[in-house]
């Protein structure tokens, strides 16, 4: 993370709000994808996963230590290497000769709390960030009077 020296809470907090966003993108991907049986790629949907990784500290982690955390980034997405769900529907166009559908293998409930634990890492991130404004402020305050 390069930040402003002294800034470096901010920075985490920052840090992991972009990165649950993305997690809270991706999931929000995959319950409007749900049934979707035709993608780019060709065959129904793929579940998408976000995967963080830790931002560490350069100037700590050559002392041996391991390096102290500095924030957290997206290290990338996977998808999710669950097959496709059989489900019978002649009616459907993506139907085969027997009247099977792929279909994405998407649990709602599964996605749901993923987002909710999103959302509360979110809520946490930027409370902490808030909190960290006002320590910076008023250390101004002080400084002032």
């Amino acid at each position: 993370m390069s930040g402003v020296r002294g800034f470096g809470a901010m920075d985490t907090s920052l840090s992991a709000l972009k990165a649950q966003r993305e997690r809270m993108e991706a999931i929000a991907s995959n319950l409007a994808n749900a049934e979707s049986t035709r993608s780019t790629k060709g065959g129904p949907y793929q579940r998408q996963q976000v995967v963080f990784e830790a931002v560490m500290n350069d100037a700590v982690a050559g002392n041996g230590t391991g390096g102290a955390g500095q924030g957290v980034r997206v290290a990338g997405t996977y998808t999710d290497p669950r097959p496709p769900i059989k489900v019978h529907n002649p009616g459907h166009p993506d139907a085969d000769a027997n009247g099977n559908v792929m279909m994405p293998d998407i649990r709602p409930a599964e996605e749901i709390a993923d987002m909710m634990s999103a959302a509360r890492s979110y809520e946490a991130n930027s409370a902490a960030l808030k909190i960290t404004r006002s320590m910076h402020q008023k250390a101004l305050d002080l400084g002032r009077g």
